[in-house]
């Protein structure tokens, strides 16, 4: 059976599996790209559009579990899971319980302050070099607190987050609502990440879409993966709804999928959907100006010249299909617990989708031992846009057997006995 050939097949066509291919292609490769849907169908089109070294500190923190507990009792909370009977779900979560101490939170936090900053230096000379306009700001990312009992816990990540060189300085109440002036009074102090930025992600993935094609790389769109074609431990091709296609080298950046995709290769991967929410709006008045975490009720706002985000929040409730208003309805909320104009005149999208949660909260990017010619890249959880560049780049490394500008024993898949 003959099927069409490149040097690399990348499965996904988000912002990870879109990189990638841009990357590959600057270096000579032939890429083509397959995806199930349209490019950024998926998390990457409605998350937040920020990005954040700021995030570097995992969520497998001391004292997670017993705030994941407490928050089952509402629907409503930042963090969500939902109580249905799913056996793969609960031993995800009791595996991720077991990593929430002191110790694996600081390997996390080095393995993704590390990629992040990579990140961070690379995406914008992207932008600049392939002509791709997705409203980039590097403004900054404000953290806003209305109780003292919230930032003083916040509070020690400030010299955690130096260590890991990354920029975080405390601020008083007042000078916060002076910086903010869309924010209601009542603030009693802020952390501002002055290296974080913010962009637009429908905008990227569709200016990275239209640079791979220009570049020579081709994109199948409405082409599900329904099996593989294995011998010798290589992947041969890969049957997808659109016909057979194959690569010298197939990278796998399927985001929240890849579990049931690897699945028919034998491969278990510790990935579980992590849903998250978003509303977006034309822009309010007054307008935030810059992008904005509203602490206590996790809320993150985003907003750019040609609208405004309202996004966040975690819930763990498998491949659940369902749009969860309760969710929409706690970011309405939010908002208007803090900002002096909380939603826009025009509502233009209510958006859900699944982000892939890692259990140590590391991403998967590099080779599996199962099948030599197999790549993950996948595994970034709420982080996919802020470490896209930094993946890519270390993807294409290790295609070429060149040393990589980041360490990857910290992503290697094979951190995993049964990867």
């Amino acid at each position: 059976m003959s099927e069409a050939r490149s040097d690399v097949l990348i499965l996904g066509g988000g912002v990870i599996g879109l990189f990638c291919a841009l990357t590959l292609l600057r270096r000579g490769a032939t890429v083509r790209v397959v995806d199930r849907g349209e490019t950024g169908c998926g998390a990457s089109h409605g998350n937040c559009g920020t990005l954040t070294p700021s995030h570097a500190i995992p969520l497998t923190v001391p004292g997670m579990p017993w705030r994941a507990l407490h928050w089952m009792l509402r629907r409503d909370a930042p963090l969500y899971v939902s109580p249905r009977p799913d056996p793969e779900r609960w031993r995800w979560l009791l595996d991720f319980a077991r990593r929430c101490n002191l110790a694996a939170a600081q390997r996390a936090a080095i393995a993704r302050a590390a990629i992040l900053n990579r990140s961070w230096t690379l995406l914008p000379r992207v932008l600049v070099e392939e002509g791709i306009d997705c409203e980039y700001a590097p403004a900054g990312n404000l953290y806003v607190y209305r109780t003292r009992q919230t930032l003083e816990h916040d509070r020690p990540e400030i010299e955690w987050l130096h260590r890991l060189g990354v920029a975080a300085t405390a601020m008083t109440g007042d000078v916060v609502e002076q910086m903010e002036p869309a924010l209601l009074p009542g603030v009693v102090g802020g952390i501002l990440h002055a290296d974080d930025a913010q962009l637009r992600p429908d905008l990227l993935v569709e200016g990275l879409a239209r640079r791979v094609r220009e570049h020579g790389g081709i994109i199948e769109t409405g082409a599900a993966v329904q099996g593989f074609r294995c011998a010798d431990g290589r992947i041969d091709a890969v049957r997808t709804s659109r016909g057979d296609f194959a690569g010298e080298r197939v990278v796998m950046a399927l985001g929240a999928w890849t579990p049931r995709v690897t699945a028919m290769l034998d491969l278990k991967v510790p990935i579980q959907p992590g849903k998250g929410y978003s509303i977006t709006m034309s822009r309010p008045d007054p307008c935030p100006r810059r992008a904005l975490v509203l602490r206590e009720p996790s809320v993150c706002v985003t907003a750019w010249g040609s609208g405004y985000r309202l996004g966040s929040t975690m819930e763990f409730s498998g491949y659940d299909e369902r749009l969860n208003r309760t969710r929409l309805d706690a970011l309405r909320r939010g908002a208007a617990a803090y900002l002096r104009a909380p939603v826009g005149g025009e509502l233009r999208e209510e958006w859900w989708g699944w982000r892939p949660m890692c259990v140590d909260e590391i991403p998967l990017i590099g080779p599996v031992k199962r099948w030599n010619n197999l790549l993950l890249a996948t595994g970034h959880g709420m982080l996919g846009v802020s470490m896209s560049a930094a993946t890519a780049e270390l993807v294409s490394s290790l295609i070429a057997g060149e040393p990589p500008a980041i360490d990857p024993l910290a992503y290697a898949p094979t951190r995993f006995a049964n990867m």
